[in-house]
Formats: structure tokens, sequence, C-alpha cells
């Protein structure tokens, strides 16, 4: 008798173990599987390996605790559970982190872990709150899925838990990532792989055909293989029938779960924080905020700080319309625009006497540390949903963007639904408001020539004060623009200003919005003072980009002129026509013979004083027109800082083109103008050889000099200088002088007392 070797007890455990492996480990792997789908939307890995150590354990813990009594299993796997979610609780609060014990965040994310992850912006990041609901589904579903599967031995059933879960992971991600086929088809292969291998058995497996005849064995087993068959053909027809019905859902956009979970709200002064502008005004000395730049903002100067972006408008007020989502430290990045130039912005806030759950931060804000937020990607706004409280400091760093301001004078505007929200000029809008934006829109034909007329205008005509009343209604915009200046009107706050550009532009065809901020100078304490509102208009491959309409320091505003007045519906009654007299029965007395005296002065006398009086009144008014047209030209050439005096002089050769017969539209571009200005002069000094070669004769470089001051000017505010606005001045004056000695004798006349530049609208 041969004594069978010592090795082969250990070969056989070894076989049992490497049966008693597939099952687990599918087990671990499908439950895994629903950590990489529900990933997908997590701005870090850090889901998906908690969820992979939440199906280890958990299958672990059941395949461990087999062989004790069923009742001891479960309490021994949520035991586990409770040490793992406390680990991943903490492992996800230093990832993100939050300030407090792991107490505190505990109770927090046990309070709210549900809504936020329902309603947290894509990308999620990995969180206590936002984690919580994961990793517990994923360990109960391991324990379920080992029970069933591992204990009760019914495989099949126990892939039930784990589908379950895959299936939910697909829901809560809907149409926020690309379609899971990979995940999917691993799904299914490592599902069949388990079935298909032989499971663990403690002895040989019996014949279930043992002791039959050899003739009845072989009917047995030739009708199981046909059994077999015939269910593999049913299930290869219905997978043929069912597979375009499923494709077909599979191309439909999946149902977000989202929408049915509503995202925080805030309250109406968070909602419209314009009304805000006229409180702060009154209070200028309220410390609302304290900022330390911690890098960045070097060549660019300090930044604005913004609190809100308002793109709804009623008629009655501007609203933010936002909708919040629950977000990390890592917001969602957004694509500058083409040309602009970027740099990044890192600044440390601490809140003072700021109130709401509006969140000041410098666009466009990145990151956030020390601060759980809410955003709306869509204007970039930023809540704490807790509410700011004195004290509270975070630190936001943000991408700033600095449009190419050389493509503003030929740049378009967008049109159609997308920008719908911020076209849209609600019903009501007063008249005088259309006629005023339709005259600026008729004189401005580019985009950027329209902003910027309706800034200039605003910032011409209007006064700054403190004390104004809040309101932007169409009512009380009316009232600003056109009610009375010893009456309350032309006269407000940048809540009116703004309020208007933004109206303005929309009825002339401009995307508009408004904006809340601060404009610090530098870092300290922003005050109530440096609060303000500001318009924005979006350009095509620029992007939004900001618009001055205040007036400056100091300036005091002109009369709003007649033509934008609004003008009575009904003619005044010194403007009715009287009635016509009906005749006389009576025939008038007859006149007396021509050269009597009846008691006055002779018919010579009277002709004579007429025609006296005439030449006077024409004598009167070409000497006030001479006056008026060099007044004017005084108040352009040397009123005003450098930049307006620069702007006046251009004006006097646009003037001076015009009055030769040749004016520029507002669409042309400032090098355009110049060589047209040349071409011009070039013309009528080839008409009359010889006219004008005594006076300055400016050449193409001095008109294109003249060119650049103005770009100069308009896309660098601040940076003329005294020296080039005079320069500015006499290169105008010598082109005007030159052009006018260029034409006749009478036509030089007539244009020193040509009314037309008084009322041309500039």
């Amino acid at each position: 008798m041969v004594t069978p070797p010592r090795t082969q007890p250990a070969a056989e455990r070894a076989v049992r173990v490497l049966r008693a492996v597939p099952v687990p480990a599918a087990l671990i792997v499908l439950v895994a599987l629903s950590g990489v789908v529900l990933g997908r939307v997590y701005a870090d890995p850090l889901l998906t390996r908690l969820m992979a150590g939440a199906a280890l354990g958990s299958v672990l813990v059941g395949v461990a605790a087999r062989r004790l009594p069923s009742w001891l299993v479960a309490p021994l796997s949520v035991a586990a559970m409770a040490g793992w979610t406390l680990l991943s609780l903490r492992l996800a609060a230093a990832h993100a982190a939050l300030p407090g014990g792991l107490g505190e965040v505990t109770a927090d994310a046990a309070r709210n872990a549900i809504p936020r992850l329902l309603t947290a912006m894509i990308p999620v990041e990995p969180a206590p709150d936002t984690v919580l609901v994961p990793v517990v589904a994923a360990w109960l579903t391991g324990l379920t899925a080992a029970e069933v599967a591992l204990r009760a031995g019914r495989v099949l059933l126990g892939y039930l838990p784990p589908a379950l879960l895959y299936a939910g992971a697909l829901y809560v991600v809907g149409p926020n990532a690309d379609p899971a086929i990979g995940p999917t088809v691993v799904f299914a292969a490592v599902a069949a792989a388990g079935l298909a291998t032989p499971g663990r058995r403690d002895g040989p497996a019996p014949d279930p055909v043992a002791g039959l005849t050899p003739a009845v064995r072989a009917a047995v087993r030739l009708r199981l293989v046909a059994a077999s068959a015939a269910g593999l053909t049913v299930v290869v027809a219905l997978a043929a029938l069912l597979a375009p019905v499923v494709a077909a859902q599979v191309d439909e956009r999946p149902v977000d779960p989202r929408r049915y979970v509503e995202p925080p709200r805030v309250e109406s002064l968070d909602e419209n924080p314009l009304i805000r502008i006229s409180g702060w005004a009154l209070n200028p000395d309220q410390r609302l905020l304290d900022v330390r730049t911690v890098a960045g903002a070097g060549d660019g100067g300090a930044p604005r700080i913004r609190l809100a972006v308002l793109s709804d408008y009623d008629g009655v007020t501007w609203r933010v319309g936002a909708t919040y989502r629950n977000a990390g430290r890592i917001l969602p990045a957004t694509e500058p625009a083409p040309n602009a130039a970027t740099d990044e912005v890192r600044q440390e806030i601490t809140v003072g006497d700021l109130t709401g759950r509006l969140l000041p931060a410098v666009p466009t804000p990145r990151e956030v540390n020390g601060a759980r937020v809410a955003y709306d990607p869509a204007t970039g706004t930023l809540i704490r949903p807790e509410g700011l409280v004195p004290g509270l400091r975070y630190e936001v760093s943000s991408v700033r963007e600095r449009p190419d301001v050389n493509l503003l004078p030929t740049a378009n505007v967008p049109a159609g639904d997308e920008v719908a929200r911020v076209l849209r000029v609600p019903d009501g809008a007063p008249e005088p408001l259309r006629r005023l934006a339709t005259q600026l829109a008729e004189s401005n034909g580019a985009p950027y020539a329209r902003a910027d007329a309706i800034a200039t205008f605003l910032a011409e005509h209007y006064r700054v004060t403190a004390d104004a009343p809040s309101g932007h209604a169409y009512p009380n915009l009316a009232f600003f623009l056109f009610g009375p200046r010893n009456g309350g009107g032309q006269r407000g706050t940048s809540e009116q200003f703004a309020a208007a550009f933004a109206v303005l532009g929309r009825l002339a065809g401009l995307p508009t919005r408004v904006v809340v901020g601060f404009g610090p100078d530098g870092d300290g304490p922003v005050r109530a003072a440096d609060a303000y509102a500001w318009p924005e208009v979006l350009f095509d491959g620029v992007g939004w980009v900001p618009f001055d309409p205040m007036p400056r320091p100091d300036s005091e505003p002109r009369p709003v002129e007649e033509d934008f007045r609004p003008q009575p519906e009904d003619p005044p009654p010194s403007e009715v026509p009287a009635p016509t007299e009906e005749p006389s029965a009576t025939p008038p007395a007859a006149a007396p013979a021509p050269g009597r005296n009846e008691g006055g002065l002779g018919t010579p006398a009277l002709v004579g004083g007429g025609v006296g009086g005439l030449v006077l009144l024409v004598g009167a008014v070409l000497a006030a027109l001479v006056a008026m047209r060099r007044r004017l030209t005084r108040s352009r050439l040397a009123v005003g800082d450098p930049g307006e005096r620069v702007a006046g002089a251009w004006r006097e050769l646009t003037d001076a083109l015009r009055l030769a017969g040749h004016p520029v539209g507002p669409d042309l571009a400032a090098a355009e103008v110049a060589e047209r200005a040349r071409r011009t002069l070039a013309e009528a000094r080839a008409a009359r050889p010889g006219e004008g070669a005594a006076i300055g004769d400016p050449d193409g470089a001095a008109v294109d000099e003249l060119a650049g001051l103005l770009n100069q000017a308009g896309f660098a505010p601040g940076s003329v200088t005294p020296e080039q606005a005079d320069r500015a001045a006499r290169l105008s004056a010598g082109f005007a002088d030159a052009l006018r000695a260029a034409r006749s004798r009478w036509r030089q006349v007539l244009w020193t007392i040509h009314p037309g530049p008084l009322r041309w609208r500039r």
C-alpha cells in the first residue's frame, strides 16, 4: 500500500482557496466600479479610492465572518463600516481644508449629505458631505452581496445589490459626464467571470445521472445540452431584438436628478444688491472688508472686487438671477476671451460690516479656501450659504482678464438665444428713453462707438450726489435723465448711472449687464465709499468690457441739449395758429396816398430804418456765430484735462472735414479718418494750386500723429501729457487752416460763420 504524499492536503487547500477567491473578488470589483462611475463627476479620485476601500472592507468582513452565526455578521460589519466612514470623513475634510473637529464635520455631513450631493457643482469636490452617502452605500452593498452570494450560495442573486448601486451611480451622474461604456463592459465581464468560475465545494460534486443505465444517462445528458442550447438561443434572440431599443434609449439625454432638488437661494437684498449703493454712499466710512493681496495684481494695479453680476431686468429692478450650486475649493474653469491677457490674483479677505450672503472676490474666482461657497458659473457670483459674519477670513485665487482694447473699435456684439438674457428690454420703456437711445445709436454706427457715446453722454450731462434716492425702475431712470435739475433730476449715484447705461445700451442693441462691487486703492480696509456699480458690454472675441459713465471729479455737467429733451405731444398755446378772421361787411378805410404824412414817419424813413435794422441784425448774428465758433474751439483745445483736449482737437479735425464737404462716419477708426483727411487736403490743393501754401502745411505724418494721440487718450486714459495736448491743438489748427485756405474767398468766409459745428452732435 502506497502512502499518499504529505503535500496533497496542502494542495487541496490551495485549490479550495483558489475556488473561493473568484466570487468575492468579483463582488469587490463590481462595487468598486460604482465608485469609478460616480467619480467621473468629482474633481479628484479620492471618492473612487474611498468607495473601493469600502467594497474591499465589506466583502472581506463577510468572508472572514462566514463561519460565524448570521446574526453576528451585521453588527461586526456595521462597526467596521463606522470606522472606515470616520476615516473617510477625516481624509475628505483634510483634502477640502475644512475647519473644525471631526465631530463637527461628521454632524454637518450627516445633516446635509444628500441635498449637498445633489446640488453640488460639477465637478464635485470630495468633501465630507459629498463622500458620506457613496461610502456608506458602497459598504452596505458589499455586506449584502457577500451574505447572499457567499453564505447563501446564490451568486446571481448576490449580484443584484452591486447592480442596483451601479445603476444608482449612473442616475446620479446623469448627463454630466460621457457615457460609461468602459466601466459597463468591465462590469458585465466580471459578473460573467464570477458566474462561470466553479464555486467552492467541500467535497466532490455529485453526478446527477449517476446510477442510471447508459442509455438513460445519454438521453438525460442530450436533453440538458438541448435545453442549454435553447436557452442560449432565446438569450441571443432577445439581445438582438432589444439591442436597438436599448441603444435608442442610450442616445437620449439622461435625466438629471439635480433638477428635482432646489439649490441654495438668497434674499432680496442679495438678489438685488444695487439698492445698497445709496445706503453705502450715505455712510462712506463704514468698514466693510479688509483686503490683503498675497500674489499678483502688480502690473494691473489694484483690481476691482466684484460682489454680484446683475443680468436680469424687468423694468423695476435689476437682479442677479443666479442658480447657485454648492462648490468645493476648486471652481469650474472658464475659458478667457481669445485675445485677453490674464494674470492670477490671490487675495486674503476678512469680512467686516458687510452683511448678506454674497461673497466678494476679484473676477473670475478659481479657488476659495476658508469658506464653504456656492457658485453660479453663468455670472461668476459667489455666495456663502450660511451668510457672512464679522471676522470671516477666506482666501480667493482669481484669474483676472484684461481685454485687448485695440480690437474694440471694430468688434461686433453677439446676438441670438445665447445672449437673449442680456439683450432683453422689458415692455413699458418710456418713449423719451427710446428716442434718446435711437439718437445716440444713429450718430454712432459701430457697437463700441455706441457704447462710448452713451457713457460720454451720461458723464458730460449728469451729476453724482451721495444723497440721491435709490431706485432704477423705468420712472426713476426717466426722472434721472430728463427731470428738472432744480427739482432733483439729472443727478444720482452710480446706481442710476450704471442702470441708465445698461438700459440705453440694450435699447441700442448692445448686450449689457450691471456689476456691483468695490474699487479699493490697494490693500487695507475697503469702506462703503469704495462701493459702486458699473456697466459692462459683451463684444465678440473680446468678452465683457467695463465702461465708466461716471463724470470726472470736480467737473461741471453741461445742460442736456434740446435734441435730447422729450418733445411735448401737443404744441404749446403760443404755437397754435390763430383762427382766420371772417371778412367784415364794412369795407376798410381808404389808405392814405403815397408820400403823405399823416402824423407819422414817411415811407422812405420806414424803409431806410427797416433795412438798417436788418443789416444790424444780420451783422449781430454773424458776429455771434464767429464768437461762438471761437469759444467752441477754445473750449475744445484749452479746457479740460489733456485727454479731453486731444479729443477736442480731433473733433476740430472732423468738423473741418465736414465743412469741406467730406464728412466721416463714426464707424471709421482713427487711422482711417487720418487717411481720408490726407486725401481730402491733397484733392483740395490739386483743385486750387498755390492756395494755402504759405500756411502751416501739415503732412501725412502730422495727421497720423494726431490719430495716435487720440488712440492713446482713448485706450490709455491719464497717459496723455499737457505737452502732447498742446501738440494736438497745433496739429488740428494747422490742418483746419490749410484746408480752409485751399478754398475760394467766399467759401473761406462761409467757413468762419458756418453754424454747423455748434449743432453737430459730438
